[in-house]
C-alpha cells in the first residue's frame, strides 16, 4: 500500500527506485505551495548584475541596466522579482526595490529613481523550493555585523536539509523555506580556518559554502562596493559576462580585452547584452568565483569537482526547451543547436507530409531544421495568443482541453487537405498536444504526424526545474504509439538521448579550462551528476 503523500511510479521492490521516491517525496514537500499548471515545464529564475567602473558615482544608469536586464530574462520566470543596489559608501543601507508580478508592473520610473547606485544585483523568479509569496521575493538582503549583503540565487540545494541543519545548529534563524535566504545566512557563517583580523573573508566564505554545497547554483552576492559571481563545480545551471562599452564601439566579434570598459554585467543568459550595449565576453566557469569592482574583474578561485566526477554537468534542457534563442551557451547560438535537433529528428524518423510546422515558439527553430533535413517545406499552420497566461488545473476535462486550445489559432489555409508535420520541443504531461491536433484537424489537416526534438520525459529533477513527478510524466505511462492514439495524431516519435547529445555537440566551443565536457540529462535517463541520491534527500558525494 502506497504512504501518504508519496509519489507513485516506482517499483518499491527496486532499490534505486525506492530511493528516487524516497527524495521525490521530499522535493513534493519542499514545492509545496506553489500554483500547479497543467501542461509544460517552468524555470525557477533568472539572476543579473551590472558595476560601473571608474569613478563613482558612475554615468551609468545601473538600475535602468539591470531592469532591462532582467526583462530579457522575464522567460526565466514571472512570479516574482528584485533589484538592490549600493551607492558604495554605506556599509549598512541597499536600495530595494522587490515585488510579486511582470518586471513591467513592479519598476516603474519611481522604483527606478529610488534605486541610485554604481553596482547593482537583479533577480526574476519561478519558485521551485518556496511558495510563490513576497516574502520569498529575490534578491535576499541581510544585515551583519560587517555590513548589508545581498544575493541573487538561480538553482536548487540538492541538499538543502542537512545544510539547513547546520546553519539553525549555528544558531541562525530562518524566516523562509527558500534555498535562496538559506545560501545567503550560510555565507555569514564564519569559515572553519576562522577569520584572524576580525574582518570577513568572503572569498573564504563562499569557498566553504561551495564545499558544503555542491550543486545547483549560480549566485550573484553583492557587498557595498563589489559583486561575486559564482557557479557551481558541475556547472549546472548557466552563467555568462559581459563589458558594457562606449556607446559608438561595435559589439559584434570576439571580445577585445585591450578596449576598456565603462562597466561589467553577469547574467544567466547573454541574450539581452546587446539591449544594454554590453558585449558578450564569456561564461563563467564551472566552480568559478570571479570578483567584480570598479577597476574590472578578476577570478579569485576555481572550485573543482570530486575526482570520480571529471564532467561538468550543464543542464542540457536549457539548448531544448528554457533559454532565449538568441543565447549563447559553450560556444554556440541556442537557435543553432535547436535547428541542429530538427536535422537529427529527421534523420532518425522521416515521415510522408506536405508541410513542416512547428508549436510556437520554442518549436521553431527545429521546425526549420527538420524541413532543410527533409526537403518538406516548412509553413505556419498555428498563431499563438501572446495575451494569454499560464493554465492552472480546471475543474473538468473539457475546460482543461479548452483553456489550451485557447492559446492557439489554426491557419486553416496552409493546412487544409495537408499532410502536417508539427514539431514540439517537448512533452510533458501530454495535456497540451492533443487539443492542438484536434484544432488543426478542424480546420482540415489530412494527417497531423507529432515529431518531438527531445527525448520522453521520464525522471523529475532536483536541480531547479520544475518537472512534475514520475505519475505525472506522460512517457512513463504510454509509449509513442500508445501517446499517438490517445492524442489523435498520425504518429508520434521523439528524438533519441544520442541524437540530442549529438546535436548539442554538433559544434560546440568552449573555453573552459581543464573541463571534460559533459551535460546533466538526469530527466531524461535517471543519471544525475552527484549519483543515486539517498534516503534523507542529501547526494550522496
Amino acid at each position: 500500500m502506497q504512504e501518504e503523500g508519496k509519489p507513485c511510479g516506482y517499483d518499491h521492490n527496486n532499490e534505486e527506485d525506492d530511493l528516487a521516491c524516497e527524495l521525490e517525496t521530499v522535493a513534493i514537500s519542499k514545492r509545496k505551495g506553489r500554483g500547479r499548471v497543467t501542461s509544460g515545464l517552468t524555470h525557477e529564475c533568472g539572476v543579473f548584475g551590472a558595476i560601473g567602473c571608474g569613478e563613482w558615482p558612475t554615468n551609468l544608469e545601473i538600475s535602468q541596466i539591470i531592469c532591462w536586464g532582467l526583462v530579457a530574462l522575464q522567460h526565466r520566470g514571472q512570479e516574482s522579482a528584485g533589484i538592490v543596489t549600493s551607492e558604495g559608501r554605506c556599509s549598512k543601507y541597499f536600495n530595494v526595490v522587490k515585488g510579486m508580478g511582470m518586471i513591467s508592473s513592479i519598476f516603474n520610473d519611481e522604483a527606478i529613481r529610488k534605486l541610485k547606485g554604481s553596482i547593482g544585483i537583479g533577480h526574476t523568479r519561478y519558485s521551485t523550493s518556496a511558495a510563490s509569496e513576497e516574502v520569498n521575493c529575490q534578491p535576499f538582503v541581510v544585515h551583519t555585523a560587517h555590513g548589508a549583503l545581498a544575493v541573487a540565487h538561480n538553482g536548487e540545494l540538492v541538499n538543502c536539509d542537512s545544510l539547513r541543519r547546520q546553519v539553525l545548529e549555528h544558531g541562525v534563524g530562518l524566516s523562509t523555506h527558500s534555498d535562496s535566504e538559506l545560501i545567503t545566512q550560510a555565507l555569514c557563517l564564519n569559515p572553519p580556518e576562522g577569520e584572524p583580523n576580525g574582518e570577513p573573508d568572503w572569498p573564504a566564505r563562499i569557498k566553504h559554502f561551495m564545499a558544503l554545497a555542491p550543486l545547483s547554483y549560480s549566485l550573484v552576492i553583492m557587498l557595498k562596493n563589489k559583486i561575486f559571481a559564482i557557479r557551481d563545480p558541475y556547472g549546472n545551471r548557466p552563467l555568462c559576462l559581459g563589458k558594457i562599452l562606449p556607446s559608438n564601439e561595435p559589439l559584434d566579434g570576439e571580445c577585445d580585452e585591450s578596449r576598456e570598459a565603462e562597466g561589467w554585467v553577469v547574467s544567466s543568459e547573454s541574450c539581452g547584452f546587446l539591449s544594454i550595449g554590453a558585449q558578450y565576453v564569456r561564461e563563467v566557469f564551472p566552480g568559478e568565483i570571479i570578483e567584480m569592482t570598479r577597476h574590472g574583474i578578476r577570478t579569485i578561485d576555481i572550485i573543482t569537482r570530486p575526482e570520480d566526477k571529471l564532467q561538468q554537468a550543464f543542464c542540457i534542457f536549457e539548448y531544448v526547451y528554457f533559454a532565449r534563442a538568441d543565447s549563447i551557451f559553450e560556444g554556440q547560438m541556442v537557435y543553432a543547436v535547436r535547428m541542429q535537433c530538427g536535422r537529427q529528428l529527421a534523420i532518425e524518423h522521416p515521415v510522408e507530409a506536405d508541410i513542416v510546422s512547428a508549436v510556437p515558439e520554442s518549436g521553431n527553430a527545429a521546425a526549420h531544421g527538420f524541413s532543410r533535413q527533409s526537403g518538406i517545406r516548412f509553413a505556419e499552420v498555428l498563431c499563438k495568443n501572446r495575451y494569454v497566461g499560464r493554465s492552472f488545473i480546471q475543474p473538468s476535462n473539457r475546460l482543461r482541453q479548452l483553456s489550451i486550445a485557447k492559446k492557439f489559432g489554426a491557419l486553416a489555409g496552409n493546412v487544409k487537405g495537408k499532410k502536417v508535420i508539427l514539431i514540439d520541443d517537448s512533452i510533458v504531461r501530454g495535456n497540451t498536444i492533443g487539443p492542438i491536433i484536434k484544432l488543426l484537424k478542424n480546420a482540415g489537416a489530412k494527417e497531423v504526424h507529432i515529431r518531438v526534438a527531445s527525448p520522453p520525459l521520464k525522471y523529475p529533477c532536483y536541480m531547479g526545474i520544475n518537472i512534475p513527478t514520475r505519475e505525472e510524466l506522460v512517457a512513463n505511462k504510454l509509449n509513442p504509439q500508445e501517446l499517438a492514439r490517445k492524442v489523435g495524431a498520425d504518429s508520434l516519435e521523439y528524438l533519441s538521448l544520442e541524437g540530442l547529445i549529438k546535436a548539442v555537440r554538433s559544434d560546440l566551443k568552449t573555453k573552459m579550462p581543464h573541463t571534460k565536457i559533459g551535460h546533466c540529462t538526469a530527466c531524461l535517463s535517471g543519471i544525475y551528476p552527484g549519483g543515486v541520491p539517498n534516503t534523507n534527500s542529501d547526494y550522496d558525494w
